[in-house]
C-alpha cells in the first residue's frame, strides 16, 4: 500500500465535493492536500472526468512540481497549487474551480464587495481579484505565473493569505485554501454564493453601499472574534 494512501483518499473526497456542491462542470476544477512533514501534495489527475475518478488515480507531487507517485499527468493547475504551497505555509489544501458566478467576477476583472452580513461571517475584505497577468508572464510558465500573481496581489492590498482564504485571477476564475482541505471547498462553496448574492445585489441596487464597518466588525466578531458566541461552544 502507498504509504500517501491517506492523504490521496482525503484530496479524493475533497475532489468529489466539487461536483455535489454545484462548484465544477465537466472537468473544471481540482483540489488538493497537502502533507507538510514530507513536502508533497495530491491533486487531481488533469482531464479525468469525476464520475470515473477514483483514490488511486490521485497524483502525489512535490512542491517543485515533480510527480513522486502516480501513473497520470496531474492537474494543469499543479504549478500554481505548488508555488502557493512553497510560499503560503499554513495552507493544508487548494481548490479551483469555473464556479460561474465567481468567474463572473473574475472575468469582470473585479474584486467583489462586502454588501452583506453573509459576506462579513467570514471576512471583513472584499475578496481581491489579482490583476491581468502581462503577455510575458502568460507566454511564459503561465501556471507559476499565476500563483505568483496572487501572491503578489495579497502584498499590494497588504492582505492575510491567513485571514483572506479566497481570490479570483482576473479572466481566469477563483482560488481558494485553507488549513485543511476541507476548508479549502468549504471556502470555495462560500466564495461561489457571496458572488452570487452580490451580483443579484447589483443589479437590484447599482449604487449599492459597502457595508458599514459595525455590521462588517459585529458579524465577523461574533464568529471568529475572542469573545465569539456563534454556535456551540
Amino acid at each position: 500500500m502507498s504509504k500517501y494512501q491517506e492523504l490521496k483518499q482525503i484530496a479524493y473526497d475533497c475532489n468529489m465535493q466539487l461536483p455535489k456542491l454545484g462548484l465544477v462542470l465537466f472537468t473544471f476544477g481540482n483540489a488538493s492536500a497537502v502533507d507538510r512533514e514530507n513536502e508533497v501534495f495530491a491533486i487531481k489527475p488533469s482531464g479525468v472526468a469525476y464520475e470515473s475518478l477514483q483514490p488511486e488515480d490521485i497524483v502525489i507531487v512535490d512542491f517543485d512540481n515533480n510527480i513522486v507517485e502516480g501513473t497520470m499527468r496531474p492537474s494543469s493547475d499543479t504549478k500554481t497549487h505548488a508555488f502557493l504551497y512553497k510560499h503560503w505555509e499554513n495552507i493544508g489544501g487548494i481548490v479551483h474551480t469555473h464556479s460561474t458566478h465567481a468567474t463572473a467576477w473574475a472575468q469582470a476583472q473585479r474584486d467583489i464587495p462586502i454588501y452583506g452580513t453573509t459576506h462579513a461571517d467570514h471576512l471583513t475584505q472584499d475578496i481581491p481579484c489579482a490583476p491581468v497577468m502581462d503577455d510575458e508572464m502568460i507566454k511564459g510558465d503561465y501556471e507559476y505565473q499565476t500563483g505568483f500573481q496572487i501572491m503578489k496581489a495579497f502584498k499590494e492590498k497588504k492582505l492575510s493569505y491567513e485571514e483572506v482564504e479566497m481570490v479570483l485571477v482576473s479572466n481566469h476564475a477563483p482560488f481558494t485554501w485553507g488549513k485543511t482541505p476541507e476548508k479549502a471547498v468549504y471556502n470555495s462553496a462560500v466564495l461561489e454564493e457571496l458572488a452570487r448574492m452580490a451580483m443579484y445585489s447589483e443589479s437590484i441596487n447599482k449604487d449599492l453601499p459597502r457595508l458599514p464597518d459595525s455590521l462588517i466588525n459585529k458579524h465577523y466578531e461574533r464568529k471568529h472574534g475572542k469573545n465569539a458566541y456563534y454556535g456551540q461552544s
